[in-house]
């Protein structure tokens, strides 16, 4: 199992989550997130006065799937979320030990 973690422009959560639906993902984690990478923010102007927005919005999108689903996750969300332009987002893939259902106990790929 991996889970799959989306920084994404908040403007895609939509589209993302619906790509990620037609691809059987059965469940994911939306948060809304603040961040900035390579650009560092930016510079923006409210009544006449010029100050800096360090931390830009973001939408985390966090999702446990098969190793199997990977590959096919990863390229609906870079397809859905890419605009061509700076601060489209990252995605992390990282490994899974266990899932554990609470209601039930069914662990592993059952839980998910």
């Amino acid at each position: 199992m991996k889970k799959i973690e989306a920084i994404i422009k908040p403007f895609k959560m939509e589209i993302v989550k619906d790509a990620l639906n037609a691809l059987g993902v059965t469940g994911m984690t939306i948060s809304e997130v603040k961040g900035f990478g390579r650009q560092k923010g930016h510079k923006e102007i409210y009544r006449g006065a010029e100050y800096m927005v360090d931390f830009i919005p973001k939408i985390k999108i966090e999702t446990v799937v098969d190793s199997s689903m990977v590959d096919k996750v990863v390229a609906a969300i870079i397809k859905n979320a890419n605009t061509g332009k700076i601060g489209d987002g990252k995605i992390f893939v990282s490994n899974i030990e266990n899932a554990i259902r609470i209601r039930t106990g069914e662990k592993g790929k059952e839980a998910v």
